[in-house]
């Protein structure tokens, strides 16, 4: 299977019905299965998960988990009704989707409002953990999902954050990103230096875009 191409026109992509994603406030209890909340980013340790063992030898201990981490900013910022995301960390840009059917979406000025995210993709990492913590301390939305390669729309919920803490996912769970309230935020993004990548493309495989609130 090709890895998708995360730089491209919003008219390239086909309408499709809209699947609504469950906004949840993030709270220490409600992201407790996908991660944790994070009060000081400089004290948090990465989780950087150990090279699986090819057989029935195991790998020695101490080692296959030696990688470390990479950090940089991520930033998200609104082009007309497209919404981009950079990733300095693994050297990343991507289309991370729109405020409206993307064959009404302007990359030139805005035409909707920017109450939602219409989601193309969602991605997981194997190897480690993430974290985004928030520059500007505004508020913010994280689309999740629990691990496991049979991905549905039904199993994505959103957390809304409020800015104060960021949030760190464990390896393996399903996000896309990080998603401002406003036009545009900063954050510290920290994650695992291998950077392996899984891949879904929503639209092509059920046939929907994601709608993700950001307003509470």
């Amino acid at each position: 299977m090709r890895a998708p191409e995360y730089i491209f026109d919003a008219k390239e992509k086909p309408s499709l019905p809209w699947h609504e994603v469950p906004l949840i406030p993030a709270t220490d209890e409600s992201v407790k299965e996908y991660g944790c909340l994070v009060d000081d980013p400089d004290s948090f340790e990465i989780e950087i998960t150990r090279w699986p063992a090819q057989g029935w030898r195991p790998v020695d201990a101490g080692t296959g988990d030696e990688g470390g981490y990479v950090e940089g900013v991520f930033q998200c910022d609104w082009t007309g009704d497209v919404l981009m995301g950079k990733n300095d960390a693994v050297s990343g840009e991507y289309v991370l989707g729109w405020s409206r059917d993307p064959q009404q979406a302007s990359a030139d000025r805005q035409t909707a409002g920017r109450d939602r995210v219409l989601l193309w993709h969602m991605n997981y990492h194997p190897d480690g953990g993430q974290l985004f913590f928030p520059l500007e301390k505004e508020p913010f939305v994280v689309p999740v999902a629990l691990p496991g390669d049979d991905l549905k729309p039904d199993n994505v919920v959103a957390f809304w954050c409020d800015g104060t803490r960021g949030l760190y996912i464990h390896p393996n769970i399903w996000h896309e990103g990080v998603f401002p309230a406003g036009d545009r935020l900063r954050f510290l993004d920290r994650q695992g230096r291998v950077h392996a990548r899984v891949s879904c493309d929503i639209g092509k495989e059920f046939g929907v875009y994601l709608s993700v609130p950001l307003k509470r």
